[in-house]
């Protein structure tokens, strides 16, 4: 296993930074801004990802920086932090306690430190390839739930949704094949929720790098599998993640293959 000691200290250091200033700040007088019909940007998201990029690029002046909030460098170098400065903000602009910072660091082709923070629970989700996965000091590892229909799945709509109605099929397929499912607005942390064993898999359409390059790392380390819709596995970023405990996981791809106005009927 390579040495990412520092890489991971600084994520953790710049996550915590960043999310001890939204926790603060949630409630208050935020700006609120329309990306598009339905996606937000608050003026928090922007200053949480400029203490981030400063506090990284302080430290790493080499690496190149991807953020969701139109701020990147990109020079070509093998380094890349992929940061999603406030991944709920919806959630965040309505005073929901449910978002999380997220930092993931992409060495060529593979992220190999991944940090989620969860500032309302202070909870920090963390991973480096080929190191298992924690939460705060306790090692964290999938469920082992083994049938669809005892799974507590999760998964989250794409901004588009009233224009595509992207995953609703999907949604109503697993919504009477597994015990429940949930949409609680952060993908960072419903991936690391499944690591945690909190829930058993987790779908999505139309992700962005930021928003699954680190908790994906975080399942996989808990033992979790990551794949795309068509079963093939995902080391970078992808728009579809498919994330699970791995005994289910063959289940969960039967059912996103699944085509047909009445393909949600139990038959």
């Amino acid at each position: 296993m390579d040495d990412w000691t520092a890489e991971l200290a600084a994520a953790r250091e710049a996550a915590r930074r960043a999310g001890t200033m939204l926790r603060q700040s949630i409630g208050g007088a935020n700006e609120v801004y329309f990306k598009g019909e339905v996606n937000l940007v608050t003026d928090c998201d922007r200053r949480a990802q400029g203490m981030i990029f400063d506090d990284l690029h302080g430290r790493f002046p080499g690496h190149d920086f991807l953020g969701e909030e139109n701020l990147s460098r990109d020079t070509g170098s093998d380094f890349q932090w992929i940061v999603d400065p406030l991944d709920g903000t919806t959630n965040f602009a309505h005073r929901f306690p449910i978002y999380s910072v997220s930092i993931g660091l992409r060495h060529r082709d593979e992220v190999v430190v991944g940090v989620v923070f969860d500032p309302s629970r202070d909870e920090e989700f963390r991973a480096v390839r080929g190191g298992g996965a924690f939460l705060n000091d306790k090692p964290l590892s999938v469920s082992t739930v083994a049938d669809l229909g005892r799974g507590l799945l999760a998964t989250g709509f794409p901004y588009d949704i009233r224009q595509s109605r992207d995953n609703i099929g999907h949604f109503l397929n697993f919504i009477v094949r597994a015990q429940a499912v949930r949409r609680c607005g952060s993908a960072a942390l419903d991936l690391c929720y499944v690591a945690a064993g909190r829930f058993d898999g987790f779908w999505e359409m139309k992700l962005n790098p930021w928003d699954a390059a680190a908790a994906t790392l975080v399942v996989r380390e808990a033992g979790g599998l990551t794949t795309d819709f068509s079963g093939r596995p995902i080391r970078t970023t992808h728009p579809e993640v498919l994330a699970s405990n791995g005994l289910i996981h063959a289940s969960m791809l039967d059912v996103l293959a699944l085509k047909g106005d009445d393909s949600h009927d139990r038959t």
